[in-house]
């Protein structure tokens, strides 16, 4: 006795000193690698990055942003299906541990002991919170210092978060493989479904999967995947989640991925681009990127198709008109095709136009070879229009032989024919030994066309040019342009506001100013070189006459032309010099047409629109294009009641009256003017040509009384589009067919009149009063006291004579 208890103290002191020791050197390690660790508290309001999606105004999805793809799912949404997965795999006993498993971490610790001397990558035992201080907090670099500082965090997460917190950020966090990150995203792209609809094999596969996605990649390792799924299923029913008959059910067969469904995607690329811009100015990159935005925009997506097509079209007819300019590269009919075409086929190539090598070429057809072996050719019907382009868009002689646009060797584009051929010939005349092609070429001119509402300003569409993957420099919105004649609209506009009238007489006669030392005369013409003396307002705008609005503006001021300008927002600061009156200042496409806008929709100032509506990750309405309020919108009982009635909030930014007077003009031009190939659509239509000097950019902006579109036409690198082409011949027709497929089936609606209009029947070209079914007679839209008025008989009888009562002439 009295020799055990000296030694029983002795043990005791030793126990005592050695916890001393372990608790002092615990202590320094807490000290040491505890200090300037991570703030663990931000998880308690931390929101993973969620991606952002982008809708179309019908619901199609029309682009998603996002750095990690993710969909964040709360942990009461997430089955318990895929916890017990998870949690067996990962951490059985997450639910009773403080943060960290020791005798895991003692059992790691022997093995590695052993991994080492095998100079094998260590294993670690971490918990499932011990991941989430690594993948929210510390690196993955594999360091005993970075295992130590993860234990650290992993304490003090678990004394600031519930478990199940805790869990929610793990599988919300992780990622799976193929680009999925959490187990929602992951259930999605691995197998086409929801977390709810998982099958216990299913959502074993995916619990196995946080190790090493890669490794385990059911199409590439398959019997990889199928031995990780067993481990899990093996973990689980060790755990007691599943019976042994649900283990070897789920485990028996191949792991079976399902691609997910094609998402229909609505296809906007500039529209797009411009959406993505607006959102980073007002999100920024992490609200964008990973806010979980649900991005509502103005898109329609059947005007969309609509306008690429017309663009695609009328840019492809302006450039066989000009000519052919080559084959894509030179290559050797005898070699492979495929090989040859690599790395010169252009992107985003329109529906049916394929790549192909020039065989052989002759008198009346040239043999081509596809790039999938078949062979074609050429009729001589479908090479009459490739003529060589030569300097300043002159054209070499007619083809009058295949062999004269078309050597064996040429790599070329080509689309297979159907009902009919170009020049109307037949697309495939006769049987042959093998199916007839049309040449094709990417034009080298490029334009812009934009839709919208005129009343709400809502951008419908919009097409910035001919390929969005060739060039994302969008024409509509950030290419700055001279509009030519298509600004006129803002002079007269102007002019009718200061007394003129439709009926107004102006000077049709040559012009000179002298604008001092520098600059010299300037001398306007009109295009076609003529002039037509005294001339009514009606006619200097369906014409299109030069020097009548040359005239106009100097009478008016050139200051009051750029105030109205400002208004409309076609140019902020206009200088005010004459030239600026036949569009001599720069501005967009866009601007121009929601300046149009302005004019149909009765003067109201709109402000073009692309986003409709912005929601964050929990619904809430954080941006809304339309900020009016509506009570009567929300609430019981609305069914059955009447549409609620909104306020019109929409500063006036002109006189309605001489707005609509200018689209009765500018209706004009469509009927009898610059614009009459744009009357072929058979509805009310309105609108402006416009072409800058040497025809560098051509233009047509116009509108129906409830869609406005405008239309550009020119070279990114500005020179002439060629000595013939105007805004009548290269632009209006895009105008023409887009406006034809987008009121196809709509009613023929007329222009809306505002009160203080009278119509009064006149001659078209001389604006007096004119008898009803006389010919050339229209009716003119006056302000009252503006109409025309028959004069008294004079004395001694004779035939009345009747004239217009002008508040002002112009001579």
């Amino acid at each position: 006795m009295r020799i055990g208890r000296p030694l029983t103290g002795w043990i005791l002191g030793i126990c005592a000193l050695a916890s001393g020791t372990g608790l002092c050197a615990a202590g320094l390690l807490v000290w040491r690698y505890g200090a300037g660790l991570p703030d663990h508290a931000q998880l308690a309001g931390y929101r993973p990055p969620v991606v952002s999606r982008v809708h179309a105004g019908d619901g199609r999805l029309l682009a998603e942003f996002a750095r990690e793809k993710r969909v964040f799912v709360p942990i009461e949404a997430i089955p318990h299906l895929v916890v017990q997965a998870f949690v067996s795999a990962e951490d059985k006993t997450f639910f009773r541990h403080p943060g960290i498993d020791l005798p895991g971490i003692l059992n790691a610790g022997l093995r590695n002991r052993a991994r080492r001397d095998a100079d094998r990558r260590p294993v670690g035992a971490s918990t499932i919170t011990q991941q989430v201080a690594r993948n929210f907090l510390l690196t993955n670099v594999v360091s005993y210092e970075r295992k130590i500082k993860e234990i650290i965090l992993a304490f003090r997460i678990e004394r600031a978060l519930p478990k199940r917190r805790i869990l929610e950020l793990y599988l919300n966090q992780i990622y799976l493989g193929r680009r999925s990150w959490g187990v929602a995203a992951a259930a999605l792209n691995y197998f086409d479904k929801s977390l709810d609809d998982l099958t216990l094999a299913e959502a074993a596969f995916l619990a196995g999967l946080p190790k090493a996605p890669n490794n385990y990649d059911p199409d590439r390792r398959p019997e990889a995947a199928r031995a990780r799924r067993g481990y899990v299923l093996r973990r689980m029913l060790e755990d007691g989640h599943v019976s042994a008959a649900q283990a070897a059910q789920a485990g028996a067969g191949p792991v079976a991925p399902r691609a997910a469904r094609a998402t229909e995607i609505a296809r906007a690329g500039h529209f797009v681009a411009e959406v993505r811009r607006r959102l980073l100015r007002e999100f920024g990159e992490a609200g964008l990127y990973g806010g979980g935005l649900s991005v509502r925009t103005t898109l329609d997506p059947r005007l969309q198709r609509a306008a690429e097509n017309a663009l695609r079209a009328g840019l492809i007819a302006y450039d066989r008109r000009h000519g052919w300019r080559g084959p894509l590269a030179r290559g050797d009919p005898d070699l492979p095709v495929a090989a040859q075409l690599a790395g010169r086929v252009p992107a985003d190539l329109p529906a049916g136009w394929r790549p192909a090598v020039v065989a052989a070429a002759g008198t009346e057809e040239a043999r081509i070879r596809l790039a999938d072996g078949a062979e074609g050719r050429i009729p001589l019907a479908e090479l009459r229009w490739a003529r060589r382009r030569l300097p300043e868009q002159l054209l070499g002689r007619r083809v009058g032989r295949a062999a004269e646009a078309l050597s064996p060797g040429d790599l070329v584009l080509v689309e297979r024919l159907a009902a009919g051929g170009d020049d109307g010939a037949p697309a495939d005349p006769g049987p042959g030994p093998a199916p007839a092609f049309g040449l094709r070429q990417i034009p080298d001119v490029d334009g812009a066309l934009v839709a919208l509402d005129p009343h709400s300003g809502r951008v419908l569409a919009l097409s910035g040019g001919f390929s969005f993957a060739a060039s994302r420099f969008d024409r509509a919105t950030q290419a700055w342009r001279q509009p030519g004649s298509a600004f006129k609209p803002v002079v007269y506009l102007a002019a009718l506001d200061r007394g003129f009238g439709p009926s107004s007489l102006i000077l049709d006669a040559p012009f000179v100013i002298d604008q001092g030392h520098r600059l010299g005369k300037w001398k306007p013409a009109n295009y076609t070189g003529t002039f037509h003396g005294p001339s009514t307002m009606r006619l200097g705008v369906e014409r299109s006459r030069n020097l009548m609005t040359v005239r106009l503006a100097r009478r008016i001021g050139m200051d009051t032309v750029a105030d109205y300008a400002r208004r409309l927002g076609v140019v902020e600061r206009m200088p005010p010099l004459l030239s600026m009156a036949l569009g001599a200042g720069e501005t967009t496409l866009l601007r121009l047409t929601t300046a149009y806008a302005m004019l149909v929709n009765g003067g109201k100032r709109v402000v073009p629109a692309f986003i409709d509506r912005v929601q964050d990750r929990q619904g809430r309405t954080v941006y809304r294009h339309d900020r009016r309020a509506c009570p009567g919108c929300a609430g019981e009982g609305w069914r059955g009641q009447d549409e609620p009635v909104l306020a019109d909030d929409r500063p006036q930014a002109v006189d309605p009256r001489s707005a609509y007077q200018i689209v009765s003009m500018l209706e004009g031009a469509v009927r009898r003017g610059t614009g009459r190939t744009v009357g072929a659509v058979g509805k009310p239509l309105a609108g402006k040509t416009g072409t800058t000097d040497r025809s560098f950019d051509c233009w047509f902006v116009g509108f129906s009384p409830d869609l406005a579109a405008g239309v550009y036409v020119g070279f990114d690198a500005p020179r002439t589009l060629g000595r013939s082409e105007t805004g009548a011949s290269a632009a209006a027709p895009i105008f023409r067919d887009f406006m034809a497929a987008a009121l196809a089936g709509a009613p023929a609606i007329p222009f809306r009149i505002p009160p203080g209009i009278r119509l009064v029947r006149v001659d078209a070209r001389s604006g007096r009063p004119a008898p009803e079914g006389g010919a050339g007679t229209i009716l003119e839209a006056f302000k009252p006291g503006g109409e025309p008025v028959a004069r008294a008989p004079e004395r001694g009888g004779g035939a009345e004579r009747v004239a217009p009562r002008r508040p002002r002439d112009l001579n």
